[in-house]
């Protein structure tokens, strides 16, 4: 299996299945001598851990991190990082229904056709617990670059959705509630929205927006690796994304050039910032905004249709612990992997 590395300089590397004994990465590139803060990595591995809330799957894993290189006295040596995280509470059983059976909407059934054979617990590689190892990387990154701030937080639940501009809003509320959303009002909603799916059975998908701030001018290497592009393929690798917009996105299509366009001040900023902080694959300085779409979770506690590998349909209803909706936890997912663009942006661009 290929693809299973992120990155040019600043480059990750994941491994590991569901419930196999560990997940776990090698990052390479991180430069020599940056100070790393262990427990503000344990900090937002316990932002995407499994059982923090009563609207996220109920599997309990503290996912604590154990790096085996790369550290010496508290500072990156240079040399490649290597850590694993110990998984401690699988329940394999939960997934013996679909040994011969596979779920509508899940990677199963191209798993088995490419491969010739999968692991059925919990999706095995294409479990989203694969991104663990990603959240660690990110939070390297986000050390490497102490002055960049990023801010992912959830704009939609279902039909829910926040509309106030990221401008207003306080990130320091983020974490004010489980489904971080800045707007208590509007995660409230959001909240007994997942609640109401979840005892229907039933799961609901959602939006993740990010602002990334104080990035340089020039990050981004057109023409095929624009940043973002790169930014695009880091979120649309993400488990259940199933879109990405950056700057006006989509709504853009609707404008005229002459509203559309960012008129600029003398020192080269912009009076708006349509271009969402990036123009011609390169960051100018603006703040870089962007959303990412998730799709709602495959697994449902309600009986399905379903493709059994003898070519038979049959019928199954879901079993085990899965998340009614995703955004909640995405949200440091989507920051880990944004930091690790910008990361590795910045080291090739201290190349010129």
């Amino acid at each position: 299996m290929a693809g299973n590395s992120y990155g040019t300089l600043f480059k990750l590397t994941t491994f590991g299945e569901s419930h196999g004994e560990a997940l776990g990465g090698i990052i390479d590139g991180c430069p020599p001598g940056i100070t790393i803060d262990l427990e503000a990595i344990q900090a937002e591995m316990a932002r995407r851990k499994p059982g923090q809330s009563a609207i996220v799957t109920q599997r309990k894993e503290p996912d604590d991190v154990q790096f085996l290189s790369g550290l010496f006295e508290g500072k990156t040596t240079g040399t490649p990082i290597g850590f694993i995280i110990p998984n401690t509470n699988q329940k394999s059983d939960d997934y013996s229904h679909i040994k011969d059976n596979y779920r509508p909407s899940h990677a199963d059934y191209v798993y088995d056709q490419k491969y010739g054979f999968r692991d059925y617990r919990g999706g095995g590689r294409s479990s989203a617990r694969e991104t663990a190892s990603r959240v660690v990387a990110g939070a390297i990154a986000k050390q490497m670059l102490p002055e960049i701030k990023i801010h992912a937080y959830v704009s939609a639940v279902g039909p829910i959705t926040l509309d106030i501009p990221y401008q207003e809003l306080d990130f320091n509320s983020i974490e004010d509630n489980p489904v971080r959303c800045p707007d208590a009002s509007t995660a409230a909603d959001m909240e007994a929205y997942i609640k109401d799916i979840r005892k229907q059975g039933d799961t609901v998908g959602g939006v993740v927006t990010c602002v990334i701030k104080n990035v340089p001018v020039g990050l981004g290497e057109p023409v095929f690796d624009k940043l973002h592009a790169e930014l695009g393929k880091a979120m649309l690798s993400i488990n259940a994304v199933k879109g990405f917009e950056y700057g006006s996105g989509f709504e853009g299509a609707k404008m005229k050039g002459s509203e559309h366009n960012d008129l600029y001040h003398a020192d080269g900023t912009t009076k708006t910032n349509r271009s969402g902080g990036i123009q011609g694959g390169i960051s100018n300085g603006m703040d870089i905004y962007f959303n990412v779409a998730f799709k709602p979770v495959a697994t449902i506690m309600q009986k399905q249709e379903s493709l059994d590998n003898k070519g038979a349909i049959t019928e199954m209803t879901g079993k085990g612990r899965h998340d009614p909706c995703v955004v909640p936890r995405a949200v440091p997912i989507v920051e880990a992997m944004a930091a690790i663009v910008i990361a590795d942006f910045y080291l090739i661009n201290k190349i010129y």
